[in-house]
């Protein structure tokens, strides 16, 4: 958007903070242990993908790399397809590039005698066959796409742990390091996943096809800046008032540091001219966007993982033997420990909850935690006891 001609508009949206010194690091980790790839642990929303994006992949370029990227969400059932349709994305942009002038630079030319005279015509570049299997394609793809390229290739595999959800998960996984290793000074890879337990289940496991294959790491959260920058466009936007920034660094923690869902609370509160972080949290807790959403996953449920979901939302171990009491006694429930370690693993494998080493389940949504803890709770809770669920309203 423009305004009279003077450039883009500035916006909230517009806000992006980029982190060159750390995709720099990345690579210069990458390039020091050729064939071992990184693997960067965070949860969902707080910026990956955008950083493999906008910060890692002109990085790469800039060093002489090939950047790939595949999101392995783009078919869980068959991830290998995903990574292959990157690297034939990436494989057709090499040798048919997208102008006239670069199809004709790369089109070989033929001389053809007619007549004494000496014609040249240009062969359309076609692609040799691929081999049909998965596992063989990328071993192809990834041969081919290095020396067509000539510049190593940075593999970007976004959502890795889909790999163990996959119908022979293990055998795609070994074939995936088989790649990597056989190609080490072709291609580098770099994994991320927004489950710490799957991945750390992936790549730590012994006798498992990755084990001590990637170098895990902890992707860092976006710092104070990003909440300068956003305090500041508030103050453009409205000068005679100001945004607290320890107050937005404290609800930002509180939202488990995802940028644009802090956006968007900002924005809410642009739009009214409310400087009080808290009660635009609270607000936007009860927005009739959110809540229907929530309610709709929590109504979705069966009756023993809603129980301990409000459980969990109130700080109360599921597993206890109190709580296995107590849950057994909703006739609805009807608990047993079996019950709730299966409701529990149910719900992690949805993305509902995540388990953490040496923290235990927890609502991977802070602010679906908040509303489930603010609509529901049991009938009494004393000394770890629970009665039935009720919600709050009623």
């Amino acid at each position: 958007m423009t305004m009279n001609n003077n450039g883009p508009m500035k916006t909230f949206d517009s806000i992006q903070i980029l982190r060159p010194e750390l995709a720099t690091s990345y690579l210069a980790l990458l390039t020091a242990q050729p064939g071992r790839p990184i693997a960067l642990f965070a949860p969902r929303r707080v910026g990956k993908t955008y950083f493999l994006d906008g910060d890692l992949s002109p990085a790469a370029e800039k060093a002489g790399f090939l950047p790939v990227y595949a999101d392995l969400w783009l078919n869980r059932t068959a991830p290998l397809d995903a990574i292959n349709q990157a690297l034939e994305e990436a494989l057709d942009d090499v040798n048919v590039p997208h102008s006239v002038l670069g199809r004709m630079v790369k089109t070989p030319v033929r001389k053809v005698g007619v007549l004494g005279a000496s014609l040249g015509l240009g062969r359309t570049p076609t692609r040799r066959d691929l081999p049909d299997k998965p596992e063989l394609r990328m071993d192809t793809l990834i041969a081919r796409l290095a020396n067509d390229a000539g510049k190593p290739v940075l593999l970007m595999l976004d959502e890795i742990q889909a790999l163990a959800h996959s119908a022979g998960g293990d055998a795609v996984i070994a074939s995936i390091r088989a790649v990597l290793q056989k190609h080490k000074k072709k291609v580098f890879a770099v994994f991320t996943g927004s489950s710490q337990e799957a991945l750390g289940e992936m790549m730590m496991s012994a006798g498992g096809p990755m084990y001590q294959f990637a170098q895990l790491l902890t992707f860092p959260f976006l710092e104070i800046e990003f909440l300068e920058r956003l305090a500041a466009h508030f103050s453009e936007v409205h000068p005679r008032k100001r945004l607290d920034v320890v107050a937005l660094q404290r609800v930002f923690e509180h939202i488990g540091f995802k940028p644009a869902l802090m956006k968007d609370i900002v924005k809410e509160m642009s739009a009214e001219g409310q400087t009080d972080v808290r009660l635009a949290l609270e607000k936007f807790m009860k927005d009739d966007r959110n809540v229907p959403a929530w309610q709709g996953v929590f109504d979705a449920l069966q009756p023993l993982e809603q129980a301990v979901l409000v459980i969990l939302a109130h700080g109360i171990a599921p597993m206890g033997k109190d709580t296995i009491m107590a849950l057994s006694t909703i006739p609805a429930v009807n608990a047993t420990l079996a019950k709730v370690r299966a409701a529990l693993d149910r719900m992690r494998k949805a993305g509902i909850l995540c388990n953490p080493p040496k923290v235990g389940y927890m609502i991977e949504d802070r602010l679906f935690r908040d509303y489930l803890a603010t609509t529901y709770q049991p009938n009494y809770i004393t000394n770890g006891k629970i009665g039935t669920l009720r919600r709050i309203q009623e």
